[in-house]
């Protein structure tokens, strides 16, 4: 039997909510995240050395595949669970739940009740098809990774019809993306742009989902995306992941058109509605505000994960993302000499490889200057570079395992900060500069606030959060109670409702 490290994993992995114990090709037990959190986490037992056979539920409950739905609905009710395991000859097959069985059922009865679908409105009977117009992975860039994330999560709902992607390719760019890429733009072919619109134009596509970053984009400030919604024909949603303050005058005007080819516009940060009216003359009834989203991470204390990480013994502190001027990490390694000299067993870890568009334009040096100023600090056995692009269930055990998140972010304009919805997610204590996104949540009471561009003021900071355990454990269940409205369920379904309204539905 495996160890519930690797179901950890698994729930994390795959974004799922239960796994099926096998024992050879038969299944006997189910481990839900509330097993993890009720015989695990709350017992303080070890990940690494507690079984899956010690957590998992049994005995289990099946229904071989060729029974009747409602027999299976029966069977949900009389034992109270959610989940029901479907085999054929004993052998596992798949999971179910309620509402799949329902789905299924109503689907079934509509095509059986011929005159009733004739009375019905067609967008009641045919869901939607979206297109999101994006980078996307094995693209190594924040947005990508939104976007999958965003996708995977509305794909879960079941409630659209498979969405699907228009992939944006840096220049020389080539990725070998999954079957939901159908176009490839090429950045800064001005042609693949019009080719695109005409593309989803001659298509089944429903309604276009913009994610709008100025740098994702070729021409001046991006301004290549507007010859596609020049032609676009098709509802347009975009999301903002940077609304600027104040922004040169191309960027506005860029902006501004972007604005007003959009039925509809998402910011991820409230402040973001208050900016598009007074600067961009955006009205109210335009803009909507979702937050970005955040795995539905289980709330674990640090020292639980540590181990299997090479930290046992640690205080950890982190920042995570792709390594850029503009993420402030200066600043974080000089205000750490003075809480180092107070506590040596502090390491740093700086998460994640050089972002590939500042790879591009000069290379390592970022990198090279941060590990120059450790060096010059004596911090080199205080600080670490995991200099890797992490797969989400990686990461997210890092974030497990720190025990104060620092986001020393210099910018002011940043409206969206996928790494601080990830710390919210898994319950840090959260020291972060007051850039837009993160003024809303310190005003929460669910970071600590610090000064832009003053180590100082971090060193503070972490110090309070190290020095009083109880402050520090409050920061952690705010954060973390904070983030529930923020999980990628909740955010695809506040999607699925505006693509929805958009058509009129």
């Amino acid at each position: 039997m495996d160890p519930v490290s690797t179901v950890l994993d698994i729930l994390l992995k795959e974004n799922v909510g239960a796994v099926i114990v096998l024992d050879g090709e038969k299944p006997v037990g189910i481990i839900t995240e509330k097993d993890v959190l009720e015989r695990v986490v709350k017992l303080r037992r070890d990940f690494e050395t507690t079984l899956s056979r010690d957590v998992m539920s049994k005995p289990l409950i099946t229904i071989e595949a060729d029974r009747p739905i409602s027999e299976a609905l029966e069977l949900l009710h009389r034992h109270n669970i959610r989940r029901l395991v479907v085999v054929e000859d004993g052998v596992l097959l798949g999971l179910s739940t309620e509402r799949r069985l329902l789905e299924v059922a109503y689907g079934r009865y509509m095509n059986r009740n011929s005159d009733l679908a004739k009375i019905t409105p067609p967008n009641y009977l045919n869901k939607i098809r979206v297109a999101f117009v994006s980078t996307y992975p094995p693209c190594e860039c924040g947005i990508a990774t939104y976007t999958k994330d965003l996708i995977d999560a509305i794909s879960r709902l079941y409630v659209l019809k498979p969405p699907v992607v228009l992939a944006i390719n840096d220049e020389g760019g080539f990725y070998n993306y999954g079957s939901e890429v159908v176009f490839q733009i090429e950045r800064e072919r001005v042609e693949s742009y019009i080719e695109a619109a005409e593309y989803i134009n001659n298509s089944d596509i429903d309604v276009v989902c913009l994610q709008h970053e100025f740098g994702l984009f070729g021409g001046v400030w991006g301004e290549n995306i507007i010859y596609l919604l020049d032609k676009l024909e098709k509802p347009l949603i975009t999301t903002l992941h940077t609304v600027l303050l104040d922004p040169k005058p191309e960027a506005r005007r860029v902006l501004k058109e972007v604005l007003q080819h959009s039925h509809h516009v998402i910011v991820m940060a409230r402040i973001g509605l208050q900016i598009l009216e007074t600067l961009y003359e955006t009205l109210t009834d335009k803009a909507r505000y979702i937050p970005h989203g955040c795995p539905n991470a289980p709330f674990i204390r640090s020292d639980t994960i540590k181990g299997r990480l090479g930290l046992k013994g640690r205080i950890t502190l982190s920042t995570f993302g792709l390594l850029s001027r503009g993420k402030g990490i200066e600043y974080a390694i000089q205000a750490l000499p003075p809480v180092v000299k107070e506590e040596p067993r502090i390491i740093y870890l700086i998460i994640g490889e050089t972002h590939p568009e500042v790879r591009k334009q000069e290379g390592e040096r970022y990198r090279k200057e941060l590990i120059n100023l450790v060096e010059k600090l004596g911090l080199e056995e205080n600080v670490r570079f995991v200099n890797r692009f992490l797969p989400k269930n990686e990461l997210i055990r890092f974030l497990q395992a720190t025990d104060v998140y620092l986001l020393p972010y210099p910018n002011k304009d940043q409206i969206s900060s996928g790494t601080l919805l990830y710390a919210l997610s898994t319950g840090k204590a959260i020291v972060s500069t007051p850039f837009l996104q993160a003024h809303e949540v310190i005003s929460e009471g669910c970071a600590l606030e610090c000064n832009f561009r003053d180590p100082h003021s971090i060193t503070d900071c972490i110090r309070i959060l190290l020095q009083f355990d109880e402050i520090r454990g409050r920061f952690e269940e705010r954060a973390y109670d904070y983030s529930r409205g923020m999980i990628w369920p909740n955010v695809a379904m506040k999607y699925v409702n505006l693509f929805y309204k958009t058509l009129g539905m």
